[in-house]
C-alpha cells in the first residue's frame, strides 16, 4: 500500500504518454535514440582527437573550420532539399550522422579520412538542428512553445544519460585506446541509424506531402534574431572547442571524466529544461537570454583563470562546475527559437529562418576556433576566455532589445491540426492566456 504514492506519478506519466498523438511519440522516440548515440560518442570525441592525432590547441582550432562548414551551408543545404517534407529531411540528416560516426570508426589514424567522415557527421547534425526545432514547434499550442521544447528536451536528456553512462563504464573499465573509441563510435552510430528509421514512421498531418518548404527567407523583421545567432555562434564555438581542451591539456582529464560530467549535466537538465521552458513562456525570451549572457561571464572567468590557483582539488571542481553550468546554459538557445517562432509572419518561414540563423551562427564559428587557437598559443588561455566574456556581455545587451507580441495579440495563425492528431497535446490542458492574464 505504501508504494502506491510512488507508483501513481509513473502511472499518470504513462497515461499522458499514451494520450499523445502517435506522430509525436515516434518523433520523441527518434530523438531519444539519437540522444543515446550522442551520449556514447560526444564525451569521447575530444580525447579521441588528442590521443589519436596529438593535436595542439592551434590545430584543434583549425580543425573546426571543416567541421563547422556544413553548419555555414545549412541554409543552402536545406534549401536544396526544399522538395522533401521536413520529416524526410530530418531522417536523411540523421542517417548522415550515423554514416559519419561509422566512418570515424573505420578511419583509424588516417587524418584525411577522419576529417571527411567528421564533416559528413557534422553535415547531418547541422541539417537536423532546424528540422528538430521546426517539427517540435508543430506540436505546440500558441503561447506554450517553450514549455513543449523544454519537456521534449528533458525526455531526450534522460536518454542521453544511458549513452554517457555506457561511455563512462567503457573508459573506466578499459584503458583508452583506438579499439575502445572505435566501439563507442560504432554503437553510437547504430543507435542514430535506428533514430533515422524511426523518423520514417512519422508524419506531420498539417503539412501536405507535396507542399514544398520555403527555400530561403531573409526578412528585415528577423534581423535581431540574425544578430543573436551570430553572437551565439562565436560564444558557442569557443566553449565547444576550448572548454574541453582546458580540461584535457591543463587539468589532464580523460574520457571517463567527460562522460561523468555529461551524466551530471543531464541529470540536472531533466528538471532544468522543463523549468526553462516554463520560464520562457512566463517571463519572456528577453529575460532568459539576458540572464544567459550574464551567467556566461562567470563561466568564462572560471575557465580562463581557475588554473592560476592550481590544477587539483577544489580548483578542479570549480572548473567541473563551469563545464556543467556551461552545458546547461546551451539550453537557453531555446529562447531564440521560440522568439523567432512568435515573430514569424507564417509557419513556412520558420524552418528557412532557423536554417539561415544556423548559417549565420557558423559564418563566425568557423573562424573563431582558429583565432582562439592562435590566441591560446601566443598569449595564453586567459585571453581566449576573456574574449568569450566580451561576447557574453554583447549577447546580454543585444537580448535586451528582444520583443515579442503580447499574449492575445495577432500572430501567425495556429491551425488546430498543428496541435493534435486525435489526442491531447503533450503539455497539460490549460485555458489560453489573454492579454489581461
Amino acid at each position: 500500500m505504501r508504494s502506491a504514492p510512488v507508483i501513481a506519478p509513473f502511472g499518470r506519466l504513462i497515461e499522458r504518454w499514451k494520450a499523445q498523438p502517435a506522430n509525436l511519440r515516434w518523433f520523441i522516440g527518434a530523438l531519444c535514440l539519437a540522444a543515446v548515440g550522442g551520449g556514447l560518442t560526444d564525451p569521447a570525441f575530444n580525447n579521441y582527437l588528442r590521443a589519436t592525432f596529438n593535436l595542439s590547441a592551434a590545430a584543434r582550432g583549425e580543425i573546426e573550420f571543416p567541421r563547422e562548414l556544413p553548419g555555414f551551408l545549412v541554409a543552402v543545404t536545406s534549401g536544396l532539399l526544399f522538395f522533401l517534407p521536413e520529416v524526410r529531411t530530418a531522417a536523411l540528416a540523421t542517417a548522415g550522422m550515423a554514416l559519419g560516426l561509422a566512418g570515424l570508426a573505420w578511419a583509424g589514424s588516417d587524418y584525411a579520412l577522419m576529417v571527411a567522415f567528421m564533416v559528413l557527421q557534422s553535415a547531418g547534425m547541422h541539417l537536423m538542428m532546424p528540422m528538430r526545432s521546426s517539427i517540435s514547434l508543430s506540436f505546440a499550442r500558441q503561447e506554450r512553445e517553450a514549455t513543449l521544447l523544454g519537456q521534449i528536451g528533458s525526455v531526450t536528456t534522460v536518454a542521453s544519460i544511458f549513452g554517457a553512462a555506457a561511455t563512462w563504464w567503457l573508459f573506466r573499465r578499459f584503458t583508452p585506446s583506438w579499439g575502445i573509441y572505435q566501439k563507442a563510435f560504432l554503437v553510437g552510430a547504430g543507435f542514430i541509424a535506428l533514430s533515422a528509421l524511426t523518423l520514417l514512421r512519422m508524419r506531420l498531418p498539417h503539412v501536405r506531402e507535396k507542399q514544398p518548404r520555403a527555400k530561403l527567407v531573409v526578412r528585415k523583421r528577423y534581423r535581431l534574431f540574425y544578430l543573436l545567432s551570430i553572437i551565439a555562434g562565436a560564444r558557442k564555438q569557443i566553449f565547444i572547442t576550448f572548454a574541453p581542451w582546458v580540461l584535457i591539456t591543463i587539468f589532464k582529464q580523460g574520457p571517463a571524466t567527460f562522460a561523468a560530467l555529461a551524466i551530471v549535466s543531464a541529470l540536472l537538465g531533466i528538471g532544468f529544461q522543463p523549468l526553462l521552458g516554463r520560464m520562457i513562456d512566463r517571463l519572456g525570451e528577453r529575460v532568459v537570454l539576458m540572464t544567459d549572457g550574464t551567467l556566461l561571464v562567470g563561466v568564462c572567468i572560471g575557465y580562463g583563470f581557475a588554473h592560476r590557483l592550481g590544477t587539483t582539488g577544489l580548483v578542479l571542481f570549480v572548473v567541473y562546475g563551469c563545464f556543467i553550468l556551461d552545458q546547461m546554459l546551451f539550453s537557453m538557445g531555446m529562447a531564440r527559437t521560440t522568439y523567432v517562432s512568435k515573430i514569424a509572419e507564417k509557419r513556412e518561414d520558420l524552418t528557412a529562418t532557423l536554417s539561415l540563423g544556423i548559417t549565420l551562427d557558423h559564418a563566425v564559428s568557423m573562424s573563431i576556433p582558429m583565432l582562439g587557437g592562435a590566441t591560446w598559443v601566443l598569449f595564453g588561455v586567459e585571453y581566449v576566455f576573456t574574449g568569450a566574456a566580451v561576447l557574453a556581455v554583447l549577447s546580454a545587451v543585444a537580448s535586451s532589445f528582444v520583443r515579442v507580441p503580447h499574449a492575445g495579440a495577432p500572430a501567425r495563425p495556429v491551425l488546430r491540426d498543428e496541435v493534435t492528431e486525435g489526442g491531447m497535446p503533450w503539455t497539460e490542458q490549460q485555458p489560453a492566456r489573454t492579454s489581461a492574464s
